[in-house]
């Protein structure tokens, strides 16, 4: 597992050019940058499935053992996007230890820290590292394992290690914004489906999962006992997130042409005419992902 855990921008395509370092392949994912997570921290909280919180508000409140803060393990935390989106969500007390292996990022995650319902911020640790070197000892005491655009960058061998680690460690455990492969966009083109299809097939190169992930992940967790729960979580960009819509179709239209070199110009005057309506505030897109929450069984069965 050399994947680096950085929250990515794969979780609704690839981060556009600027935005990401390095090239990506099946053995390094790079790292990406404070603006482009910050760009598109709205809309991830927008999507994020509320209704798969209100299972895991239920499980949490059932779970046995000592009195004491809930301890949240975020992977690959980028921003702390998914801490300022959840912390408010669940019941306080809480500590969370925030994992990434890029250290600017786990900078600007504590320098926005995640606050509970009432405001006031939690506690928050760090931990630098990539995800390949997380071990159950790792995630010992742990009621609670998130990530966030996360799955569809992984292997199905790294999803098994993952799922039996969080097994292991006994704890729940909520993946959001996980890409499935639909893309909706208005006004159409006659080009779209092409670039899907491409951009589909880049997300899969080598060995990772990207729109198959959120199926691979559910058998992955149920082979350790879990009951698994997956909920839609499509980005729906109006004009109002027109510079968002803008820097997707970038990195969207990159991907596919990375894959298939022969959409060559076809590819670049279709993004030139994508541009120029997402500027008139034209463009509406929604882009589809689910998220999965998975519940040690023992647990469920008692609530």
């Amino acid at each position: 597992m050399g994947h680096n855990i950085a929250e990515s921008g794969h979780g609704a395509g690839p981060a556009p050019p600027g935005h990401r370092e390095g090239r990506v392949t099946a053995t390094d994912t790079p790292h990406y940058t404070p603006d482009w997570l910050q760009l598109r921290e709205g809309a991830d909280a927008a999507a994020r499935a509320p209704e798969l919180v209100d299972s895991l508000r239920a499980h949490l409140a059932a779970r046995p053992g000592p009195d004491g803060p809930l301890v949240v393990h975020d992977l690959g935390c980028g921003t702390g996007s998914m801490g300022r989106w959840l912390a408010p969500r669940l019941p306080a007390p809480q500590r969370w230890v925030l994992h990434d292996r890029d250290p600017r990022l786990l900078q600007r995650a504590v320098e926005q820290p995640p606050c509970d319902a009432q405001g006031t911020p939690v506690a928050v640790g760090t931990r630098r590292g990539d995800l390949g070197r997380l071990t159950a000892d790792d995630l010992a005491g742990a009621s609670l394992v998130t990530a966030s655009a996360l799955l569809d960058v992984l292997t199905r061998e790294e999803v098994d290690r993952l799922a039996a680690l969080c097994a292991e460690a006994g704890c729940p455990v909520l993946l959001a914004l996980s890409v499935v492969g639909r893309v909706e966009l208005t006004p159409a083109d006659p080009l779209d489906d092409e670039i899907l299809d491409a951009f589909n097939a880049h997300q899969r190169r080598g060995e990772l999962l990207g729109p198959d992930a959120v199926t691979v992940a559910t058998a992955a967790f149920e082979r350790q006992g879990a009951v698994v729960r997956t909920q839609c979580s499509p980005w729906r960009l109006g004009p109002e997130e027109s510079a968002l819509t803008a820097e997707w179709l970038r990195g969207w239209v990159g991907a596919a042409k990375e894959q298939r070199p022969d959409l060559g110009a076809r590819a670049e005057a279709y993004l030139r005419r994508r541009l120029a309506v997402c500027e008139a505030g034209g463009v509406g897109a929604v882009v589809h992902h689910r998220d999965l929450l998975a519940l040690p069984a023992a647990v469920e069965a008692a609530a």
